[in-house]
Parts: C-alpha cells; structure tokens; sequence
C-alpha cells in the first residue's frame, strides 16, 4: 500500500479520487507510432513511460494505472515477447510508483484478453494467463487491482474468479458496454454489477468505448446497493475524422463538467480513457478538489415502451427520382434509423406517418456509428413493394470489400431501388461488434465513381453488362468545420466523380446556412440542408462536445439548458423551426434527421416546412 495512504476502500468512503487518463493517448502523442506493444516500451524507454504517468500526477491524478493493460501473454505473443510477461509487470508497476512520489495510489492495470476480439465459447483457457500478470503485479507492490475495458460480464467474473483469491487488496472490475445500460453478452448493469461485486469486485464501474454522456445516462439507469463504490473512466467522446484526422471531441472543460454530474450519481472514482489527456484530469482534479462524495440515489422509474402506430391510407407515390423534384420545388428528405431488433413492423408504421406527412424520400443510414441495425436493403424493399415510398439508402465503405459492395448494388438495382447516399462509414472497432474489420477497399470518391460506372453498363472490373443501371448518387457534406474551404475542395471532388446531390450534416445557426449556400451554389448540383431537432439539454451537450461533425451554436446550447422533459423537445422544434425558415429561402433541398427514432418530431417539422414553402412561393409571385 502507498505510504502514509489508508485503504483504497477506506478512503473512498469518505472522499472523491481522480484517477489518470489514457496511457496510449499520451505515448503516440510523444510520437510513439500505433501497432507497438505500448508495454514494451516499460523496458525499452521507461523514461518515456514514467514522463506519461508524471504528467498525470502533475495534473492531480492521485491514482496511477500500470502500463500493463495489454501485458498478457497473449497479448504479448503478437509481437513476440511473451516470455516477458513477468519482466514487464514487474517493471510497470516500478515507473509508476517512482512517478507517484508516495502520493498517489498505484493499482495495476489487466485488461480484457479477448479486447473486443469476437467473444469465445470457452473462457476457461485464459485463467493461466490472468494468473499469470496478476502475480506479477501483486510481488511487485501494487495498491490493488484494476480490472478493465471487458465488454463481457461472463470474461470479466472469470477473472475475478481467478484473481480474489490471491489477494486481499481492492479490485476494480470496469465494464466496457457499447450501448447505454447493457453489456455485450446481454445483461442489464444492475445484473451485472451485482454479479461483480459478488464475486470480490470492491469498486464497480464503466470505462472506455463511451463518452461521458453515455456513461452518465447508463449510471442513471442502474439500480445498486447505496453502499456499492463506483468507478467511471470514459473516453473524449467519439472518435471521428475532422479536418482530415482522426480525433476525439470532448474538450476538457466539457470533461470538469461531466465529472461533477457523474458525482451526482454517486461516482467516486473519476479518470479518463481513450482520448483523454493531462489537460482532461487537471480540469477534472480542479473541478472536485474540496468536494466531498455524493449518496446515491436509484432512479424509481423505468421508462415503458412507446406504443406502435397503424397506418391505413397512403398518397399516392410521386416517381420522379430526388433530383429531378427538387429541381422543381421544395423536396424534403427525412432520416429514420432502422431498428436494432427484429421488429420491422413498428418501423415501417413510422415510415407511413413520415410519407403520409409529405415526406418525399426516406433515407435509412448503413449501420451509422458502426452499430449492427436491420439491412436498409431489406428495409428499402418493404419500404417501396408494401407501402409505395421512396428509399434512399447509404451505402458505406466501411463493411464490403469490391466483392460485396458490386453484389450489394446490383441487388438495389434488381429491386428498383436507385438512391443512393455514399458515406465513409464510421471504424467498426467503435461500434457494437469491435472485433469487426473495416474494410474500406476504397475511398468514397472512388466508390461514387464506380456506381456512375455501373449506370454505364460497366462492372467494377470492366465486364460489360447486359444492362445499365440508373443509380441517382449522392455525397455527404460537413460544414462544421474550422476550414471550410477545404471541406469544399473536398466537396468538388465528390461531385467531379459524378455525385448527383449533396446532404449535409446537421446545421444549428442560420447564419451557418446563409454561408453554406454561398459556398456551394457553385457546384451546380442541388444541395439538401440537414436539420435535426435536438431532445435535450443532455442530447444537445452531447451532440456538440462528443459526436463529430456536428457543432450546435451557442444560442441553441443556451436555449436547451433552460427546459426539459417535454418541453425540451418542443424547445428542439421550435429551434428547428427557425432553422427552417431560413433553410427554405436559400435551398429547396431540406434533409430532417430524425432524433431517437421519435418520427412525430419529423412530421411536425415535415408540416411546417411545407408551409413555409407555400407561404414563400405566394410571397414571390406577388
């Protein structure tokens, strides 16, 4: 145990502790490339390790975490060193005690074996190697024990299993979940940490995959003992690609902020994962410091299902593809997500109240945020034989090779179905299946170019085929960028490779608007302008500091922060509102993304633009 410390458990009974950030993130920022063994370097520059855990008890961390997330045999057999297993605990755990100065906890890191690799029938076989960098750690004088970053309860209980009876030191036993409330292998967080801390877990929480928004709503979901110590060690929000580069979005202001509402739900121990930096933790650290441990309290009710709407009239279908409507007249596209169970029926139902509103196309995402949802292919099918709507659908990069994305297309076109919306596809390794691969055989221009290929009767190849296809290709736009110019050479080049219109990402000032069309009307295609509703203080906070591509103006912010419950969506739609009136007098093209599948926020939205659009063509033949 650290010198002149208590317990870890004794200490958290009575007092906030912020734990550090992400090891990784600060290596490769010290210019360490990715695909090295991170752990290795605990040997081969320990001074380069010990310089990391520094500026994370400079910043206020007073609990380390040993570089030796992934030093496990088989982790270390990738690259060759797993007779280093003990040599490399052992010399973790000595950086970061020196770094800790006997201030500071040191516990030592084991991660998940299985790392969101596809999950094994049989776990027994990883009992050794936990075994194994448990010893190492416990003889080299670690304050505990974390456990971390295990997207499976069954792998994590198995390691506890394995590891309680070796020790009596504090045990941390953190979960990945790749959705809000719910593990990977199905169970609730209340099953789950019940489970964990009756197998020895003493300190209980979520780290990793999710932002600190996501984080918050899952604590607020689980119901625990009031006594239960909880841990909460998110990442800087979702990692996209801005400007060019991949990167996280949370800044660490936004980080201070989320640590004091996590303290709401009774977290005791705060740090940070992938993403976060010294910069996250002093913000953090700042934020706590003097502030004493909050009680707990569960949440009492569980929201019910909302029920599913039946649909018996429908309009008849206008079969002029998007293009040629919107060179007519105000053409409102409307983003619906396909479920992620195996209910179409409750979608489809939607749909109908969507066409019936006058919607002109709805356009169905491609797993967006590489979460598994039903095929739009299917969906686009039933959509278009079954209730005569017009689909269109994205197609990423991200989940075919060559193969499979020609295949894929040429059964759109057997089925009629000719809209189309490229779109890169966000990394599989962020969605609900991370051992997934991305394939990306090629890049979204490449992929527009190739689409117009087929409308040529040409094959990906160059075989000719005995038809051509009649693909109507559209390209994705996100305006909220620092350089703008270049997201518009970006632009230029889609629609050089034969993109047919542009949808943009989601705007929130008018002003936004006013410049966008500025910069695109140019191109000399139509250009549909994204709006989406927002819900909620929560969903507006975290839309703009973790989701990339989307930045909310300060008035929105502002506004959301004034209302909530129902009034905080009617507050999201009159928001919307206002953007629209401005959407409608610069672009026919309006593109309605629908938030949390709530369609009725649509076909509100739906109804009024089509009403402002009657009241502007009025105005302008006067």
């Amino acid at each position: 145990m650290t010198a002149g410390r208590e317990d870890l458990r004794t200490y958290l009974q009575d007092h906030l502790l912020v734990g550090d950030g992400a090891m990784a993130t600060q290596l490769y920022r010290l210019g360490v490339p990715v695909g090295v063994s991170f752990e290795e370097l605990c040997l081969s520059n320990p001074g380069l390790v010990q310089e990391v855990h520094a500026s994370y008890f400079e910043a206020g961390a007073r609990l380390l975490e040993t570089n030796t997330y992934s030093a496990n045999r088989e982790a270390l057999s990738r690259h060759g060193l797993e007779h280093k297993v003990t040599r490399i605990n052992r010399q973790a755990v000595s950086l970061a005690r020196e770094a800790a100065r006997g201030e500071a906890y040191v516990v030592g890191s084991i991660g998940s074996i299985l790392a969101g690799r596809v999950r094994k029938k049989n776990l027994d076989e990883y009992r050794d190697q936990y075994e194994e960098q448990a010893i190492a750690l416990l003889h080299a004088g670690v304050d505990g024990l974390i456990l971390e970053t295990f997207l499976d309860v069954e792998e994590l209980l198995l390691a506890l299993e394995v590891i309680r009876p070796l020790t009596k030191l504090p045990l941390i036993a953190q979960l990945a979940t790749l959705e809000v409330g719910r593990t990977r292998d199905g169970y609730s967080l209340t099953e789950a940490f019940s489970q964990l801390r009756a197998a020895g877990a003493d300190i209980t929480g979520l780290n990793c995959r999710l932002g600190p928004a996501e984080i918050l709503r899952s604590f607020e979901q689980v119901h625990v003992p009031e006594e239960m110590l909880l841990s909460a060690f998110p990442n800087a929000g979702r990692l996209g690609m801005t400007d060019g580069e991949y990167a996280y979005k949370s800044t660490p202001a936004y980080f201070a902020t989320s640590a004091l509402r996590l303290r709401e739900q009774g977290v005791r121990l705060l740090g940070g994962c992938c993403g976060t930096t010294p910069e996250h933790v002093k913000e953090m650290a700042d934020a706590l410091k003097d502030l004493e441990p909050l009680q707990r309290v569960n949440p009492s009710v569980v929201p019910g299902e909302r029920p599913s709407l039946t649909v018996t009239t429908l309009r008849e279908p206008d079969r002029l593809n998007i293009v040629e409507r919107v060179k007519q007249g105000t053409t409102i596209i409307v983003e619906y997500d396909p479920p992620r169970d195996l209910d179409a029926e409750s979608f489809l139902d939607g749909c109908c109240e969507l066409h019936q509103a006058g919607a002109d196309a709805i356009t169905l995402a491609d797993n967006s945020l590489a979460t598994v949802r039903m095929s739009n292919m299917a969906l686009g099918a039933l959509m278009k034989s079954r209730h005569g709507i017009d689909p269109l659908l994205h197609l990423a990069c991200r989940d075919r090779n060559l193969i499979g994305q020609q295949s894929h297309l040429m059964g759109l076109h057997a089925l009629g179905i000719d809209q189309i919306l490229v779109i890169t596809g966000d990394p599989s390794r962020f969605g609900d299946l991370p051992g997934a691969s991305s394939v990306f055989d090629v890049t979204s221009f490449d992929l527009i170019r190739m689409i117009k290929q087929l409308n040529e009767g040409i094959s990906f190849s160059g075989r000719p085929l005995k038809q051509k296809a009649q693909f109507v290709v559209g390209a994705a736009f996100n305006p909220n960028v620092r350089q703008l110019d270049k997201a518009i050479a970006r632009l230029e080049k889609k629609v050089e490779a034969g993109a047919d219109f542009i949808m943009t990402q989601p705007v929130y000032d008018a002003e936004s608007i006013a410049t966008i069309y500025e910069s695109t009307k140019h191109i000399g295609i139509p250009v549909f302008i994204g709006i989406m509703p927002l819900t909620s203080q929560r969903n507006a906070e975290f839309l703009h500091n973790e989701v990339p591509g989307i930045k909310l103006s300060q008035e929105a912010l502002e506004r959301m922060k004034r209302v909530q419950g129902e009034e905080a969506r009617q507050e999201g739609i009159a928001i919307a509102k206002e953007l629209l009136d401005t959407a409608v007098r610069y672009f026919n093209g309006i593109y309605l993304i629908t938030p949390f599948s709530y369609h009725q926020m649509s076909v509100e939205l739906i109804q009024y633009v089509r009403k402002q659009s009657e009241q502007l063509k009025v105005a302008v033949q006067q």
